[in-house]
C-alpha cells in the first residue's frame, strides 16, 4: 500500500549505521489521520486474518480479529468478525477460509476504515469442493458490523480473495479492488471498478498469466508522480515470473507501464528517495527462470530489490539489492533467513522519511531455527540505509524466542499510541508450540529515548479468542 508519512514539527533525526533514527527528546510530533481506523477513534488498528481458525466446529472457517489501537499501546479486539456473525453475508463452512486477506480501505472518505476481506475457500454452490472464493467489505459504523459481497469468484478454482488491493486507479472518485484469480491451469489480475456495492459489477482481466501462473503480492503507489494510483503486482508460474506496474491513462483504460521478470514474495511502496515518486520493494525477490539475468546476483537468506520511481518513462533504471551481507544492515545473510518475506514502508519517526521494516521468519536466533526476526531499514535524505535487527530475545521485547515462532512473518506500521511516531506490528504465527500453534501479533512502538522501547504481546489468549484461534497474524492487514 501507498505509505504516508506522518507530520512532524520541529522533529530533528540522528542516524547511525547500526540503528533507526529517531528525533531528538523533546521534539515536537503531530499526529496523524492514522490509514486504518475501524471503530473512528482516531487511533490506528490492526487488522488480524486467521483463515486456518475453526469456527462453529468448521475447520478452516475463518475469521477476522481487529485490535484497537490506544493512548498506551493497542489493548482490546473486536472478538471474532466471522460468517457467523449476524448481518455478514455467507455461512461458516469447513475450508472456506475468511480471513484470507484484509485489506484496509476508506469508501467514503470519512476517515473511518472498511475493511476489505477475503474468503478463497467460499463454495458458492452446493459442492463444498469447489473454491469460488468471495471478497466482503466490512463497515463497522456505529459499532455494528455489517458485511456486503462485492466481487464472486467465476470459476470452480478461481480461490479469490487470496490477494487484494484497494486504489481509485481508474480516477473516477471511487475505490476500485484489485486481485489474484486461479483457473484451472493458470491465473489471471483482475480489476473490480467501484464503486463498492453489491450491486453487480463486472471485473475486467488486466492480465493473463502462463501455466501455473498465480498472484502473489500486490500494492498501490504512485510510481511516476501524476498524483493518481497505479497498481504493482508480482506474479509466479511454472516457467515464467515477473513484477510489473498499471497505470489508468486519461481515458481511463490501463496500460502496463513497466515489467521486469524478477519476482517476489511481497511487495511495499513508498518515496524513499523523496523525489515525488512512489518507489517499489520486492522482498525474497528470484530471478524468473526462462531469463539469464537478474537485479541481486546475491541472494544468501533473502534478498530486497528497490526500484526506483520516476517521473519520465523509466521507472526501474535506477534500482539496488539490499541482503543482510551489507556490513550496515543488522544480521548475517544465512540460508533459509527469508529476508524479504514480508514487507511494510512507513515514517516511524517523524522525519518525513519513509522507513522500510523487513520480515526475516526464518532467523535463527543462536541456535534457536526458525525463531524469526526483523529489520528496520533507515529513511536518509538518500533513501534507505542501515537496519536495526530485532528478535524475540532483544531487549524489551516481551515473549523468548523458540524454533518455529518465525517472528517476522507479517509487519505491518501505524501510529497505533497516537504519539506522533509509527509504531511496528510484527506477528509470530508459529508462537506457543505444539500444533496446531495459536500465534500471536507483537506491537513495538518508536521512541524518541530508546533504541529497544518496550513491545507487548498481543495474543488470542490475552483477548480471550474461542480456542479454534490458529496461526494468529498469519494475515495482517497493511
Amino acid at each position: 500500500m501507498r505509505a504516508r508519512t506522518l507530520a512532524a514539527t520541529a522533529a530533528v533525526a540522528a542516524l547511525t549505521s547500526v540503528g533507526l533514527a529517531l528525533p531528538l527528546a523533546g521534539s515536537a510530533v503531530a499526529a496523524a489521520t492514522p490509514r486504518f481506523d475501524f471503530n473512528g477513534d482516531g487511533y490506528a488498528d490492526i487488522a488480524v486474518g486467521m483463515p486456518d481458525a475453526t469456527v462453529d466446529g468448521k475447520a478452516k472457517a475463518g475469521y477476522v480479529s481487529v485490535i484497537f489501537g490506544g493512548p498506551q499501546s493497542p489493548s482490546q479486539s473486536t472478538g471474532v468478525i466471522s460468517q457467523a456473525e449476524t448481518g455478514i453475508p455467507g455461512t461458516p463452512e469447513a475450508g472456506d477460509r475468511f480471513g484470507s486477506s484484509v485489506t484496509p480501505v476508506d469508501v467514503n472518505g470519512d476517515g473511518v476504515s472498511e475493511l476489505v476481506v477475503g474468503a478463497s475457500g467460499e463454495s458458492l454452490t452446493s459442492d463444498q469442493l469447489k473454491d469460488e472464493g468471495t471478497i466482503t467489505v466490512l463497515d463497522n459504523s456505529e459499532w455494528n458490523i455489517k458485511g456486503t459481497t462485492v466481487a464472486r469468484g467465476s470459476g470452480e478454482f478461481s480461490s479469490i480473495g487470496r490477494t487484494i488491493a484497494a486504489g481509485d486507479y481508474d480516477g473516477d472518485g471511487d475505490t476500485d479492488l484489485a486481485y489474484g484469480e486461479n483457473s484451472e491451469e493458470s491465473g489471471s489480475l483482475r480489476f473490480r471498478p467501484g464503486p463498492l456495492t453489491a450491486a453487480p459489477m463486472t471485473a475486467s482481466t488486466l492480465r493473463r498469466y502462463s501455466m501455473g501462473g498465480a498472484t502473489r503480492d500486490l500494492a498501490t503507489g504512485d510510481f511516476d508522480g501524476d498524483g493518481r494510483d497505479d497498481l504493482a503486482a508480482t506474479w509466479q508460474g511454472t516457467e515464467d515470473s515477473g513484477t510489473f506496474i498499471t497505470r489508468w491513462d486519461d481515458q481511463a483504460k490501463p496500460t502496463q507501464w513497466y515489467a521486469d521478470a524478477d519476482r517476489g514474495s511481497s511487495l511495499a511502496v513508498a518515496d524513499f528517495d523523496r523525489d515525488g515518486t512512489d518507489d517499489l520493494a520486492v522482498g525474497l525477490v528470484q530471478p524468473n527462470p526462462e531469463s539469464e539475468t537478474t537485479h541481486c546476483e546475491d541472494r544468501l537468506g533473502g534478498a530486497v530489490l528497490l526500484l526506483q520511481g520516476s517521473k519520465a518513462a523509466n521507472f526501474g533504471t535506477r534500482s539496488e539489492c539490499i541482503t543482510q551481507s551489507n556490513p550496515e544492515v543488522g544480521g548475517a545473510a544465512e540460508e533459509g533467513d527469508d529476508f524479504g518475506a514480508a514487507l511494510t514502508a512507513g515514517d516511524l519517526n517523524s522525519d518525513n522519511r519513509p522507513e522500510l521494516v523487513v520480515g526475516v521468519p526464518g532467523e535463527d536466533v543462536g541456535t534457536v531455527k526458525d525463531a524469526g526476526g526483523y529489520v528496520t531499514l533507515n529513511g536518509t535524505d538518500h533513501g534507505l540505509y542501515g537496519g536495526l535487527a530485532r528478535s524475540q530475545s532483544t531487549a524489551n521485547m516481551p515473549g523468548t524466542a523458540e524454533a518455529g515462532d518465525r517472528f517476522g512473518a507479517q509487519v505491518a506500521d501505524g501510529d497505533y499510541n497516537r504519539d506522533g511516531l509509527g509504531d511496528t506490528a510484527v506477528s509470530a504465527p508459529g508462537e506457543n508450540g505444539g500444533e496446531p500453534r495459536s500465534g500471536g501479533v507483537w506491537f513495538v512502538p518508536s521512541s524518541i529515548e530508546e533504541t529497544y522501547p518496550l513491545g507487548k504481546s498481543l495474543t488470542p489468549f490475552g483477548f480471550a479468542l474461542p480456542h479454534g484461534a490458529i496461526k494468529y497474524g498469519e494475515v495482517l492487514g497493511l
